[in-house]
Order: C-alpha cells, then structure tokens, then sequence
C-alpha cells in the first residue's frame, strides 16, 4: 500500500470536512478505560515493558483505521491518505524535563521494544531542546500519532495540546487502577472531527483492547 491523495468531490466525508475544518475547535476527546489485567506479564514475554506494549498496541490500531491515517492539504485541494503512520511520545528526562521519542511502527512488538529501548535511553539523557536524542530517520512529522503517558493519574478526562492546523491524532495513556479483580488504564484520543468521527473512534478502542489482549 502506498500514500494517496483522495480527491474530495469523491469523497463521502467532504461535507464533514468542509462543516468542521474552519472551526476554532474541530477536535474531539474521548477517555475509555481499558482492561491491562496481566499486561505486564504478558509483555515480558516480548522483552517489553507494559509502557512499551501499551504504546505498540495503540499505534497497531491506529494502523488499522483508514481516517487515522489521514491528513488535509493546507489549500484544502484534498486528503492524504498515508499507507503507514508512526508515533511520537513524550519521555521523562533525567534532569526533569521532559523529551520527544519517535517510535517508528513495527508490527512485531519484540522489535518495536528493542528498539524502543535504544532510543529512549537517548532521549532520557539529553537535555535542551524538546528534540534533543530523537532521531526519527527516516520518519516524517506528518505520518506521526503524538502519544503520551501520565503514570500518575488514573483520569477520567484529559485535553491535548493542539496548535493550529494541527490535525495528527493524539492519545493519552493513564495509570493502572485497580476495578475489583481486574487491572483498567485510561486512554484519552483526540482526534479531528474533519477526518475521524464517533464511528472510527469505536473501531479504534474495539481494535486497541483487542491487541492488548493477544500480547
């Protein structure tokens, strides 16, 4: 498969795009807590951590939802359709602040998590700019899912930091509460609502369980 530009007179969302895309705020989050009972044995079995797994598992199903993968053109001529997307998150440095990590999508999860390990030492030592120890290769801004972890909250409702013109697809992950004998995680996605609707979003939470479960 390869990228696409989808000409918008053909398009059945064009007049979801077109109603959304001028608004000050196009974008919507939703929060849904899913089930990482065992999560953590599970993904040793990878030689990742839960951290890791829980990052491959989003980032899988991202893959597998066609607006997920989708950008609009600046002159709004069309949409581009990307054949693969990545991700960035964010990783706590040793000095306290806090870097950017490209994680580049691999379908094997033991592969993703070696090489996930490799590149956050990086940038966990770096200090300076945000940027400091990424090194995407070969990975484009456009193609990114933008990730993050608050281990420290179990929250029920988060709100991503957007700038305008900003369309990439942006999760949140939370910290593991215990609901009677299993073990929830909240997931925050924020999505733009002239690309992604309520119907994709339940794809992606059906998809995102569905591959923290066959770890």
């Amino acid at each position: 498969m390869q990228d696409r530009d989808i000409p918008l007179d053909s398009w059945p969302r064009r007049a979801a795009l077109a109603h959304f895309r001028g608004m000050a705020q196009p974008a919507f989050c939703v929060t849904v807590p899913v089930d990482v009972t065992g999560l953590r044995e599970r993904a040793a079995h990878h030689g990742a951590t839960p951290w890791l797994a829980y990052h491959h598992a989003a980032l899988e199903a991202a893959n597998g939802i066609d607006a997920m993968r989708q950008t609009m053109h600046a002159d709004g001529s069309a949409v581009r359709e990307f054949a693969v997307i990545h991700a960035s998150t964010t990783v706590l440095r040793d000095d306290g602040s806090f870097g950017f990590l490209p994680l580049p999508r691999e379908p094997s999860l033991a592969r993703f998590a070696a090489s996930g390990k490799a590149r956050i030492g990086r940038v966990r030592a770096a200090t300076g700019s945000l940027f400091a120890g990424d090194e995407p290769g070969e990975v484009r801004e456009e193609t990114l899912v933008h990730m993050t972890a608050l281990p420290w909250l179990a929250f029920t409702a988060f709100n991503h930091a957007r700038g305008a013109g900003d369309d990439r697809p942006k999760v949140a992950f939370g910290r593991f509460a215990s609901a009677g004998d299993r073990l929830l995680m909240p997931v925050a996605v924020d999505v733009h609502h002239a690309l992604v609707d309520g119907v994709h979003m339940g794809r992606f939470f059906e998809q995102l369980q569905a591959n923290l479960d066959r770890i």
